[in-house]
């Protein structure tokens, strides 16, 4: 039960029948166990997701690790001692280029994050602005806390929004890229051997000879300009371009709206990809808006408190990115990421991650204990997801005993075999593993009793075994906290 004396509210599914899997492509070889969340306080979620449990909107779900065709372990990074790789900062060094000349790097793969842009940097202009989104009763829409509704994105000729306390100055934020210990690592990335296929230099050519001086800047070529103004005038020549190739081949061309170019928005590119069906849309919001986390604050909590939240990253007057985070009493747990394929090659599902380690690191100077950046499920046994590991120090959770080991003494297990348990002490249990089943709460014809007293009043009834199941998921702790709804 929360601060305020609210109740997380779930209903059970049960998870025996297999589906299709998303990685390896089994038809029935994914399984897992699920509950559909009314309701749910910020400490619940934090002590389901720390045994294995992960929601997407207000569908949480908890893989069977010992059967599913691929293992999804919890992987958390440690957010206060991370150190960016090189690809972490050849991402950075690419988004510093692409923000100072306006040039954009040539596609190339992203690490396989085109499998799930589930996770997220400190780059200035490219301002991002943190979004709560509200959880309520189901059946109800989402909104955000400033009163702007996701819906009313979608219109035509949105702006960024004003300045509002929610806002996250990033001028604070720490500085993952350039850390002391880092630094020599970027000074130099090129090899110093020569190239055994290299042409052979004449001897008269070896002597050092002192360079010409230099002429200075060439008076003929044009001066520099803004990053910004570049981007815009590339942007009006491919729509003078569009235009022009509608005038030649169309014999009534249809004048335009505008005499200026307005660039397409995120969410007008999303929209325009669904099918003219509102249950295509209801689930775009389900999926990608919906929570069921609670607004929370605490005395110890982060300015902004606790819940969930989209991260909007805009350029030059455009969303371009939105990440989907849960801030919870110790981490900041990636949902999802979304953005406009125009900036694909910008790798912004490495960039959004470093950008969310470094926000982990501003909260945690406001709440000490919340140290974690949570990057979801690493799956070892799907070469395109074992991205994640690449974000260290982490560590994997025990799907047996629901303690964190560090990776690098899982990833000698998980190339063995795509199980394990991870924790090689065989004595070691679940610290809080059912022990009670008449203390775990329920919610019958609106009233909240242990199990115990339900089953008494519901003699006869045969759904002894689901209930069971389900609080041995969850644990004995949450079991005395959440309440299972029974009709």
């Amino acid at each position: 039960m929360a601060a305020g004396g609210s109740y997380s509210i779930v209903e059970y599914f049960g998870g025996d029948d297999g589906y299709r899997c998303g990685y390896c492509k089994h038809e029935k070889g994914n399984f897992s166990h699920g509950m559909w969340s009314h309701t749910m306080t910020v400490q619940d979620y934090q002590d389901l997701i720390d045994r294995g449990w992960r929601r997407s909107g207000k569908y949480v779900y908890k893989p069977t690790m010992n059967i599913t065709c691929c293992p999804q372990y919890t992987i958390r990074c440690h957010a206060l001692n991370f150190h960016p790789s090189k690809t972490h900062k050849k991402t950075l060094k690419r988004m510093n280029k692409f923000l100072s000349t306006g040039e954009m790097p040539v596609e190339q793969n992203d690490g396989g994050q085109g499998v799930l842009e589930e996770i997220r940097g400190r780059l200035k202009p490219l301002s991002s602005i943190l979004q709560r989104t509200v959880a309520i009763a189901a059946g109800k829409t989402q909104s955000f806390l400033s009163g702007e509704p996701m819906d009313s994105v979608h219109e035509e000729g949105v702006r960024p929004p004003p300045q509002d306390p929610l806002k996250i100055d990033h001028t604070d934020e720490e500085d993952i890229a350039t850390s002391p210990d880092t630094e020599a690592d970027t000074r130099s990335t090129t090899s110093t051997t020569p190239r055994e296929d290299a042409a052979p230099v004449p001897e008269d050519k070896t002597s050092n000879v002192a360079p010409k001086p230099g002429k200075g800047a060439d008076p003929n070529r044009p001066l520099c300009r803004k990053a910004k103004d570049i981007r815009k005038e590339r942007r009006l020549q491919k729509e003078q371009q569009k235009q022009q190739e509608g005038t030649s081949t169309s014999p009534n061309p249809t004048p335009s709206k505008s005499a200026s170019y307005q660039p397409k928005l995120l969410e007008e590119f999303i929209l325009e990809s669904l099918p003219n069906d509102p249950l295509h849309r209801l689930e775009f919001k389900r999926f990608l808006c919906d929570s069921p986390l609670e607004a929370e604050s605490a005395p110890d909590g982060p300015d902004v408190g606790y819940g969930s939240f989209h991260q909007q990253y805009w350029l030059d007057g455009r969303i371009v990115a939105v990440g989907v985070l849960d801030i919870l009493p110790f981490c900041v747990s990636s949902v999802y990421l979304y953005y406009h394929p125009d900036f694909s090659s910008l790798s912004l599902g490495t960039y959004s991650a470093l950008r969310e380690i470094a926000f982990t690191r501003q909260l945690q100077k406001q709440s000490p204990k919340l140290a974690y950046y949570y990057l979801g499920f690493y799956v070892h046994s799907c070469p395109k997801m074992r991205y994640k590991g690449q974000y260290r120090p982490s560590d994997l959770l025990c799907p047996e005993t629901y303690v964190w080991l560090p990776i690098e003494r899982c990833i000698p297990c998980l190339d063995i075999s795509a199980y394990s348990r991870l924790n090689e002490d065989d004595k070691a249990g679940d610290a809080h593993a059912l022990k009670d089943l008449g203390r775990a709460l329920v919610l019958h014809r609106r009233t909240v009793m242990p199990y115990a007293a339900y089953a008494q009043k519901r003699k006869g009834s045969n759904d002894e075994k689901e209930i069971e199941q389900y609080a041995s998921l969850v644990g004995q702790m949450c079991a005395e906290r959440i309440l299972l709804y029974r009709a």
